[in-house]
């Protein structure tokens, strides 16, 4: 099944992985049904099945349900937060390797400490472009697939590393 697209666009699509042909699946956690929309349908145009929930407790239980390839998800979220959502998917064996992509308010500052035992990959700060952060997606599941968890990256401001 091939994706509509607009004639003279280039278009993205992702490798299937090891999946045997089977379709990428990524699962997209915020609170605003906007950015939900928005993220859902970016991927989906470049090949994956996309399930949305609208919170950590929405999200933590469609990750146990059905594995995600990756999981993109809003920090600050009503009930449980995007970190305490990595946190316990990270403490579950079936789960605690998917990569994890953050998006935050922009000037919002994430010590990596508070990172730690996740699989948060990057942080992204809002507002966002759909086509970075399918760059983004591109590169953590091209590092994922190497075989090594690459550290944590940074996009932009909002990052407060160790180093610094």
């Amino acid at each position: 099944m091939s994706t509509p697209r607009t004639p003279g666009t280039p278009m993205t699509t992702f490798n299937a992985g090891s999946g045997g042909g089977t379709m990428r699946f990524a699962l997209v956690v915020d609170d605003e049904a906007p950015i939900r929309m928005v993220v859902s349908e970016k991927l989906r145009s470049v090949g994956f099945d996309v399930q949305d929930a609208r919170d950590g407790e929405e999200g933590l239980e469609k990750a146990k349900a059905r594995r995600p390839d990756i999981i993109i998800t809003d920090l600050q979220m009503p009930y449980m937060s995007g970190v305490d959502m990595a946190k316990q998917i990270a403490q579950e064996p079936r789960t605690a390797s998917v990569p994890m992509i953050l998006l935050t308010a922009r000037g919002h500052i994430l010590n990596q400490d508070l990172l730690a035992g996740t699989s948060i990959r990057r942080i992204v700060p809002k507002p966002f472009s759909a086509r970075e952060l399918m760059a983004i997606v591109e590169q953590v599941l091209s590092e994922e697939g190497s075989g090594g968890s690459a550290p944590l990256g940074r996009i932009g401001a909002g990052v407060a590393s160790k180093a610094a």
